[in-house]
């Protein structure tokens, strides 16, 4: 039996397109879905956004008193839902209603269904290669191959996401959040490819801002759930260096080991013990986890 389930649409300043989308998103659904919901978040915009989301009866609208980020939005987005699936979609025109049926479909079999960019995607340069970074340093965090970790466009069961929506950043990165959460909690989670356009009017995320919060999210996640992937080798580096200087010292320069040696070696101890102090932690969060 095909289940319910709620698209959230976050929206920020989207009064050029997003009345288009709505349109064409729910035309494409009735005759695809038998119970579903459209729900639009908007982010507190300043143009006629809310106004044009309001003309539409078939469309439920929930409002931020004040701009929270799209993170935040997804999360209100989610908490407000009441479908078995949510559905995460772009409301600047990217994405595309026919794409939906895919990740709908496979969420009877998948937690999670990640809508991954194709190689046709024609992206600024460095925002695909700040891309390809992030997927290949998400990879070595989850053993698996992470083959989109920022695409917004994504499905979810709700009796999944729900439980890591305290984790959700108020910015950009929840697609990166929502990815590693499941990935390490171990859930189930699928690709599948889709084609983007060009956005309407101009990107909100930052290169270098929301760069390196992509960078603390990951970072963050790690800790939290795979800390030993990130404190063994530095502890693995501290501990082959202090060797290597002490070698140095004795047999190349024929003199005694210096504090700096020691210093290494000590700094390699104390990073492998307090990857396993973190790992320990890791253990208890997830457990707090599974209980909600």
């Amino acid at each position: 039996m095909k289940r319910s389930v709620s698209i959230i649409v976050p929206a920020y300043n989207e009064e050029l397109c997003i009345g288009d989308f709505l349109k064409d998103l729910y035309t494409f659904l009735i005759d695809k879905i038998d119970d579903f919901e459209i729900i639009v978040v908007d982010d507190c915009s300043s143009d006629n956004t809310s106004s044009i989301v309001s003309q539409n009866s078939n469309i439920r609208l929930v409002k931020h008193p004040y701009n929270k980020g799209n993170g935040a939005s997804v999360r209100t987005g989610i908490r407000v839902s009441t479908k078995d699936f949510v559905i995460m979609m772009d409301s600047d025109g990217q994405h595309k209603p026919k794409d939906l049926i895919k990740i709908y479909n496979l969420l009877e079999d998948y937690d999670c269904v990640v809508g991954a960019r194709t190689s046709e995607y024609k992206g600024v340069w460095y925002r695909n290669l700040a891309n390809s970074f992030y997927n290949y340093l998400a990879s070595y965090v989850t053993n698996m191959d992470i083959k989109d970790l920022t695409s917004g466009f994504r499905g979810f069961r709700r009796d999944v996401i729900i439980k890591f929506l305290y984790l959700f950043p108020n910015g950009f990165s929840y697609p990166t959040t929502s990815t590693l959460s499941v990935i390490k909690s171990g859930y189930n989670l699928t690709y599948v490819p889709i084609n983007v356009d060009q956005r309407v009017g101009k990107s909100k995320i930052k290169l270098f801002r929301d760069g390196f919060r992509f960078l603390i999210i990951i970072m963050k996640i790690t800790t939290l759930f795979s800390p030993l992937k990130i404190f063994l080798p530095i502890s693995i580096f501290f501990f082959f260096s202090s060797i290597f200087h002490g070698i140095y010292k004795i047999f190349i320069l024929d003199t005694r080991y210096s504090p700096f040696t020691v210093v290494l070696f000590i700094l390699s101890i104390v990073f492998f013990l307090i990857g396993l102090l973190s790992d320990q932690i890791s253990t208890l969060r997830f457990e707090r986890v599974e209980e909600r």
